[in-house]
Formats: C-alpha cells, sequence, structure tokens
C-alpha cells in the first residue's frame, strides 16, 4: 500500500458527496417515491445506503417496499435534469482545497460528462480534467480511471491522492498506486482503508503541497 508521510501534488475527486453535495437532495428524492405510496421510512435510513452506492440503494429500496425499480430511477433522473438549472451546493471547502494544490486536479466520476461538465460550471468550479465512467471505462472500485488521468498526465502516483466519500473510492485509489482521503459523512460510519479520514475538506490543507 501506498505511504502517507508526504504532501501531495494533485488530486484525483471523486466528485458527488465530494465536490458537490448531492447527496442530501437525492435520499429526500429517493425517500420520496416511498411516502407517496404510503410507505414510510426517515432519509437517514437512505443515506446509509446511498453511501454505498445508489444503484444498490435502488435495488434494495425496491426490493424492501415491493415497488418497481423504474419509479426510483425516474426520480433520480428528475433531480439531475433539475440540477442543470439549480444545482446543489458546492461542499464547503473546496473551492479553498483546489486552490491550495501545485498541481492538478482531476476528477474522476461515475456520472455522464453532460451532467458532471454542467454541475461543475454552475457552481464555478474549474478543473484541470475529468474522466467520467459512461464514457466507456468500468466504475470504480476498478481503479482504470485513475490509471487513465495518471498516463495521460504523466504523474507519478506517489504525488497523488484521491478523495471520495465512499469505500471505492479508496480501494480504487490504492489499486492504482496512490494514498486515499475518506470524507466523513456525520452518522454514517463505513469501514474503509483510506489512510486519511477527514470530516471537513479544509482538513485536507495540512497534507497539500
Amino acid at each position: 500500500m501506498p505511504s502517507s508521510d508526504r504532501a501531495y501534488q494533485h488530486i484525483f475527486w471523486d466528485m458527488g458527496g465530494t465536490i458537490v453535495n448531492t447527496y442530501p437532495p437525492l435520499d429526500a428524492e429517493l425517500a420520496g417515491v416511498i411516502r407517496s405510496r404510503g410507505g414510510r421510512i426517515d432519509d437517514h435510513d437512505v443515506a446509509l445506503l446511498t453511501r454505498r452506492s445508489t444503484g444498490e440503494a435502488i435495488s434494495v429500496l425496491a426490493q424492501r417496499f415491493h415497488l418497481e425499480e423504474s419509479l426510483f430511477r425516474a426520480a433520480e433522473a428528475s433531480l439531475k435534469y433539475a440540477w442543470r438549472t439549480s444545482p446543489p451546493p458546492a461542499m464547503p471547502g473546496i473551492h479553498e482545497a483546489m486552490a491550495a494544490i501545485t498541481g492538478l486536479n482531476l476528477v474522476v466520476t461515475h456520472r455522464d460528462r453532460a451532467s458532471a461538465s454542467s454541475l461543475l460550471e454552475a457552481l464555478g468550479i474549474t478543473v484541470d480534467d475529468l474522466i467520467c465512467a459512461p464514457d466507456g471505462h468500468p466504475r470504480k472500485p476498478d481503479p482504470a480511471m485513475h490509471r487513465a488521468l495518471l498516463e495521460r498526465h504523466g504523474l507519478d502516483p506517489e504525488r497523488c491522492v484521491s478523495v471520495g466519500d465512499r469505500p471505492i473510492d479508496a480501494i480504487a485509489a490504492h489499486a492504482a498506486g496512490m494514498d486515499a482521503v475518506m470524507l466523513r459523512t456525520p452518522r454514517i460510519d463505513f469501514d474503509n482503508d483510506a489512510e486519511h479520514q477527514v470530516e471537513h475538506l479544509a482538513d485536507l490543507l495540512p497534507l497539500l503541497a
């Protein structure tokens, strides 16, 4: 596993839940599907599922409440469409963390390119490169997207760190030879192998070169 005794020059950012605070409205939207059909669920119970995987959350909720998965996917799609004109907020501290590094800010996301680009633009966030799973890359925890960016920019993985909010982000980073930072969500505790655990993006600053 990579060593964590160094300052990092380049950041590989996850997007939803790390750069953009997408989860609270998503949790509410999925919970709303259940409530509108007579079910009862707390948004936090949905959050425990979406922090692992939105797809997994939809499958579990559909089975648990005997609803069609298509209902949840339609609600998710409607929310993403609304974000084109009314995006969720940026995570506190993201602008400062991105400005603090001497190297590159790179985004590794499962979002489609149009959705990711429009969110970043709406929030005034500029990155050096963006790689998206729907462009033909395997999804995390496969490290293919990380490796593609390392090769594209000629980067030493030991000078890079991955920042994400789910265990799959750390798994992918380690497989690509770099360290990981886990941005923890209050009241949601997952086991993970990240070298650094932070609750706020401001906590990244001492780690950056």
